[in-house]
């Protein structure tokens, strides 16, 4: 909960924040207290009634398209006219002129390096680590420890036949991505740099300028250092090692180059509701923008100390040094425009909105990264890489921009030193992506479709239109494909190729690699040159896509083609074209939503948790955060404001769900059950959810969970 305050140049601001900010923050940079809290106090006292006019300004136009399809109930969908409705309001713009963005000084994993990318929850010392050393990951281990083979893992003590199938297919993968003429990785006995050159057994590789260092004596190395699309491949061999000792070269390991952004995120996959949350937050950024961040646990019995990892050095193919980076690239990921904290009150004793508060603070605390010259280095190109999610359309985006300069002046930083990640994830901004992009044109450094919060937010928008399909005949519907194709047709179209991500959304099953390896070779496939893994060994699994498919190479031709979809495949709504669900169908689907609520909400109001992985209802574990949260919420809102769903029926699903959720979390000690009293205000913040998700803004679960968790913590203390 939030301390005693303290007054800083006219706002109120809880004591905690005070000290992390003049202790810790501004420690060793050239910014003062005095000048920092000025900064920040005109920043929520100028941006502030800016941010309030925008979201009154959705809500203007969600009441407009409300009273539209509630005039034209019963009658045929006319998307002709809804398109020329919502021009007419405002809320679908015209495209303007071509251009390109302008973004300067990204780094190689922005603009050049196509790879996975992890999204971790910043209020975890020890998950962020593990987010920022996956750039690299073995992939032997990816393989054994899980079903990527297509058979889980075996109990017990290391497993030869499982170990060999290991081996086996990462020399498949080696030769494909290396292949040398006439002979094969997996039978290899020899590994020689000779000339600059690899040589495998005397004979070099097809391609020998994909061979760039290596470590030990050049005759018999210890590593060698491969480069395919972009990525690198480290060849570890040991014979003294448990597995090296049975290939004929002594190949022990093939380290990926795996992870290669990682988004610390304050938002979706955190719960932070005051300032005792925001600090812990913001001080395990400062600890990775410091580069001093470390954790220690027990382990296995023993105390483990992790840290960050350092850089990779090698002799290059042809003499020198090759420096590799040993982390993640880091952007960060600040709240959107909705929410406000207590942690900071302004001059008439109004919470500040929350993402003003981030984008000074997470700005600031990136300054001791941008001052480095040397050590554990973020950004080599002097950026700070901000994620702004739920912005709805050019407005919202044109306001990020300007909040960003105002803090770079503030702060004393070069003008778009900040770059900007644009969530392509409202309708209102799938609609008006090109004037999004526009809009922070000189800023742009990713974008990324987001098919949960995109479909919770066509549910909302579209509330009055009808009862929506069944959810997996939602994610059928051809807007979804319409949605993902645009985002990318329209990224290559203002030119961000080369410039910055265009990314893709989450594998949600982090238990299903064999899963991953079948579907998400789709995304590299399909011109994003980053999407989303839900583990640093899933990252090392999807590195394998991006060797096999050069994605700067199908960006190169889609930009020939133009675009695959336009404007009305995005504005065809997904309700059900006609209803023959049974009782037991609709039942089912409102089981399935519920309990996937209640799973992540539980955790969320109780212990503080923001991402978790929640056994749905045939106890699969899928990835939950708000966004998850969001549809399945607005679903059953939908079918009980259309009569699909009573309260009655929805309030005995929701009871026996709960039941269920007690069940598949009885092994955790810190878990409270909800069953039998229903009393809980864990429970009850999941019924708000769904019983009040028509009048929720934008459909938007915060200003539930933070209510209802603040609750929790003032019984608490």
């Amino acid at each position: 909960m939030t301390s005693h305050r303290l007054i800083r140049a006219d706002m109120q601001i809880s004591a905690e924040l005070v000290t992390f900010i003049e202790e810790q923050a501004l420690a060793g940079l050239d910014v003062t207290a005095d000048a920092f809290w000025s900064g920040l106090s005109t920043l929520v006292h100028d941006f502030g009634p800016r941010n309030r006019a925008l979201l009154d300004k959705r809500e203007t136009l969600q009441r407009a398209i409300d009273g539209w399809h509630i005039a034209r109930r019963g009658q045929a969908y006319d998307i002709a006219a809804y398109k020329a409705f919502l021009t007419e309001i405002g809320y679908l713009l015209p495209d303007g002129d071509d251009f390109s963005i302008t973004t300067q000084n990204t780094d190689p994993e922005i603009a050049s390096i196509a790879g996975p990318q992890l999204v971790v929850p910043s209020t975890n010392a020890r998950f962020v680590l593990n987010a920022a050393n996956a750039r690299w990951g073995s992939l032997y281990d990816g393989f054994y420890g899980t079903n990527a083979m297509g058979t889980p893992p075996p109990a017990g003590a290391f497993n030869d036949g499982r170990g060999a199938r290991v081996v086996a297919r990462a020399a498949v993968f080696l030769d494909e991505a290396f292949p040398v003429s006439g002979t094969s990785h997996g039978k290899a006995a020899r590994y020689a740099v000779v000339g600059g050159a690899l040589m495998v057994d005397g004979t070099a590789l097809m391609r020998p300028e994909k061979f760039v260092g290596y470590t030990g004596d050049a005759a018999s190395p210890d590593t060698v250092v491969l480069r395919n699309n972009g990525l690198h491949v480290e060849l570890v061999f040991d014979r003294n090692h448990p597995i090296g000792a049975t290939t004929p070269s002594g190949l022990a390991d093939v380290r990926m180059e795996s992870a290669i952004s990682a988004i610390v995120d304050m938002e979706d996959s955190v719960a932070c509701v005051d300032a005792e949350d925001k600090v812990l937050a913001y001080g395990n950024w400062l600890g990775l923008m410091k580069g001093d961040l470390s954790e220690t646990f027990a382990k296995g019995g023993t105390q483990i100390t992790r840290a960050l990892h350092a850089d990779r050095s090698y002799t290059g193919a042809q003499g020198g040094t090759l420096t590799l980076k040993g982390r993640a690239l880091l952007l960060v990921r600040n709240v959107g425009h909705l929410m406000t904290n207590p942690a900071i009150l302004d001059k008439s004793g109004n919470e500040a909105f929350e993402g003003l508060m981030d984008a000074m603070i997470t700005t600031l605390i990136a300054m001791h990264d941008l001052n480095k010259s040397q050590g554990l280095r973020n950004s080599v190109c002097g950026s700070v890489y901000v994620v702004k999610p739920k912005m709805h359309g050019p407005e919202e985006v044109a306001f990020s921009d300007e909040i960003f300069t105002y803090v770079e002046k503030a702060l004393g930083l070069p003008a778009n030193t900040v770059k900007l990640g644009i969530m392509d994830e409202e309708r209102r901004t799938s609609v008006n992506l090109k004037e999004c992009i526009r809009a922070a044109s000189a800023r742009v450094c990713f974008i990324n479709t987001g098919f949960l919060d995109r479909t919770g937010d066509e549910i909302h928008t579209s509330m009055e239109a009808g009862p929506f399909s069944r959810k997996d005949f939602i994610k059928r519907k051809g807007w979804i494909t319409a949605y993902e194709n645009q985002n990318v047709d329209i990224g290559l179209e203002c030119g961000l190729s080369g410039r910055a991500q265009i990314g893709k959304g989450m594998w949600a099953e982090p238990d299903n690699m064999y899963g991953m390896l079948d579907a998400k070779i789709d995304h590299p496939r399909s011109g994003a040159n980053c999407a989303w893994v839900p583990s640093p060994t899933a990252a090392t699994l999807h590195a394998l896509h991006y060797h096999r498919v050069d994605v700067f190479g199908v960006q190169a031709k889609l930009a020939k083609g133009g675009r695959r979809a336009y404007v009305e495949a995005l504005l065809t709504i997904p309700i059900a074209s006609y209803r023959r669900w049974t009782k037991a169908q609709i039942r089912r689907e409102v089981e399935n939503n519920a309990q996937g609520i209640l799973g992540y909400v539980v955790r969320w109001i109780d212990q503080g948790v923001g991402c978790s992985k929640v056994p749905d209802r045939n106890d699969v574990g899928l990835m939950e955060d708000r966004a998850t949260c969001r549809i399945s919420a607005q679903h059953i809102a939908n079918w009980l404001h259309h009569d699909v769903v009573s309260h009655a029926e929805v309030t005995e699903i929701m009871r026996d769900m709960a039941q269920v959720v007690d069940r598949q979390n009885a092994g955790d000690p810190l878990y409270k059950p909800m069953a039998p009293s229903f009393e809980g205000i864990a429970f009850q913040a999941a019924c708000d959810l769904v019983f009040g998700g028509t009048k929720d803004p934008s459909g938007y679960t915060e200003p539930t969970l933070h209510a209802r968790r603040l609750e929790l913590k003032a019984q608490q203390h």
